[in-house]
């Protein structure tokens, strides 16, 4: 398997059954409910295409799914793909609105849906599609014991899923991926499993419609490991299940890792089975890290890329322990430049937008070719193209990326560039202050001017008046903040991805705060 695992390119259909034929009674699939083993899990992911198969689905088709993460969203994820479908996975936390114009967008003609979100939008909700119920209707529905799929073997280009975007306004852009990408993203870390001889006990508590999961689930299964899949993340639960199956990897997104920090009897479990963590999506501080890597065993890499492809950076933080404020350097294969206002490219050490290329980059946006066209940068020099990173960072003199903030949250205040982050870092210096962010809010003597936002530690005795004059104490005149609000918790996505433009409605609606 390794030598298959090893190769430019190869199919998921074929890995899986092999494992199933090499390791038939091991669990391949854990949730909440009960267990798989590698040949029922097969045995239902072959009943579910074939009957996708008998039901319509053509070959480069979508299957929307929209549920909690469980066994029976996982096997449709699969089934979808190896019946020679894409999975759609849809966002829960999308409006009905979004949730529809999802659907509609990928061109699906099933919808697997479970029954809290059917209730939720009601069973009107896109009956112009072949509706099955998760954790209610799959055992029937699928084809008979035993049935198998017309035979789908992959071009490397054809789709494989389309992963929408978190956007808080209109329909979220559809991302896809093709096997291509997919192989190269998660073969090579299954080879690195089977490379070191180690039995992959995966645990995955972000959602299936993340794209962030599939370190934790693909690449688990293509290494013939079992992976637990849990619905809805809770501290103490995820540290009981940890426990219990010996995980020895995980993908946890950083607010996750800090609630377990949090966690006031995280020590009292055995973790010593922990040999891989993973974490992504979001900005990890250099505090944060430092705290898992003393109170967590095993290794943590922590990766910066995004959904679309492009540059991906590795931080083997448990290697560079003084490289914690950034994001590593690049991967084999992956390449990441800087580029100044006027499109030249920067020396090290000094800011600009961020442009990475690199073997896993996404085919297209889904129906949107202005926009996949606005998401390239095209080398004037080798007409290759590049993927814009959407952040601003440097690389210092060892090759590793600093990120410095979003490109889109830049501000620019009396004609000067002012980076949140670097706001932000000075708010956290202060006592008390657990969280921060910064946003740019239209002013009419500097265009924009800076505003934060902080949580504060409730048990302490600061104020959101005295932290803000400290700061701007320090900070250079072009740099102060013209306000600060204390708020009780900060937005986030599902994968803890903080949302400024929830915090930017506050400004507009402060009755909000």
């Amino acid at each position: 398997m390794l030598d298959r695992l090893s190769a430019p390119f190869g199919s998921y259909r074929e890995i899986l059954a092999g494992w199933a034929e090499e390791r038939p009674d091991h669990p391949a699939l854990r949730d909440e409910h009960g267990e798989l083993s590698w040949t029922e899990m097969i045995d239902r992911v072959d009943r579910i295409a074939a009957q996708l198969q008998m039901t319509g689905l053509e070959r480069g088709q979508s299957v929307a799914i929209l549920g909690t993460s469980t066994i029976n969203y996982a096997l449709v994820y699969l089934a979808a793909v190896l019946a020679g479908g894409v999975a759609a996975p849809l966002t829960t936390s999308a409006s009905p609105q979004q949730l529809h114009g999802m659907a509609k967008d990928s061109g699906a003609r099933h919808l697997f849906i479970d029954r809290a979100k059917l209730s939720e939008l009601g069973d009107a909700f896109m009956t112009d599609l072949e509706q099955i119920v998760l954790d209610e209707e799959l055992d029937g529905w699928m084809a008979e014991a035993g049935t198998k799929p017309v035979p789908f073997e992959p071009t490397g280009d054809e789709p494989f899923n389309i992963i929408y975007s978190s956007g808080t306004t209109g329909i979220p852009k559809g991302i896809v991926h093709s096997h291509t990408m997919r192989w190269r993203q998660f073969a090579p870390t299954a080879a690195s499993y089977l490379g070191g001889e180690r039995e992959v006990r995966s645990l995955t508590s972000t959602p299936l419609y993340s794209n962030t999961t599939m370190v934790a689930f693909l690449s688990a299964l293509l290494a013939g490991g079992t992976v637990t899949i849990m619905g809805k993340f809770n501290t103490v639960r995820w540290l009981e299940i940890a426990q219990r199956d010996r995980i020895t990897t995980t993908m946890l997104v950083p607010v996750q890792y800090q609630r377990l920090m949090d966690e006031p009897t995280f020590d009292n479990f055995d973790l010593s089975n922990m040999q891989m963590k993973y974490c992504t999506s979001a900005p990890f501080s250099a505090e944060l890290k430092a705290e898992v890597l003393k109170r967590m065993p095993g290794a943590l890499i922590e990766i910066y890329s995004m959904t679309e492809g492009g540059v991906v950076c590795l931080l083997y933080a448990h290697e560079h322990p003084d490289k914690l404020h950034t994001v590593g350097t690049p991967a084999p294969g992956s390449e990441v430049k800087v580029m100044g206002e006027d499109g030249r490219l920067l020396p090290p050490g000094e800011a600009g937008e961020l442009v990475g290329r690199g073997p896993a980059m996404m085919s297209e946006y889904k129906n949107q070719p202005e926009k996949t066209s606005e998401a390239k940068w095209i080398d004037p020099d080798t007409g290759e193209w590049w993927m814009r990173m959407g952040d601003i960072g440097r690389v210092d003199e060892d090759g590793f990326v600093e990120l410095v903030g979003r490109a889109k949250d830049m501000i620019i205040s009396g004609g000067f560039n002012i980076y949140p982050v670097d706001l932000e870092n000075e708010l956290l210096k202060e006592e008390g202050v657990v969280e921060a962010a910064v946003i740019g809010v239209p002013s009419k003597a500097w265009g924009e001017t800076p505003v934060g936002f902080v949580t504060l530690d409730p048990s302490g005795n600061t104020n959101a008046d005295a932290v803000l004059g400290a700061v701007n104490a320090r900070l250079g005149k072009t740099q102060r903040l013209s306000a600060l609000h204390s708020i009780a918790e900060m937005p986030r996505s599902h994968i803890g991805k903080l949302l400024k433009t929830e915090l930017r409605a506050m400004v507009d609606a402060p009755e909000q705060r």
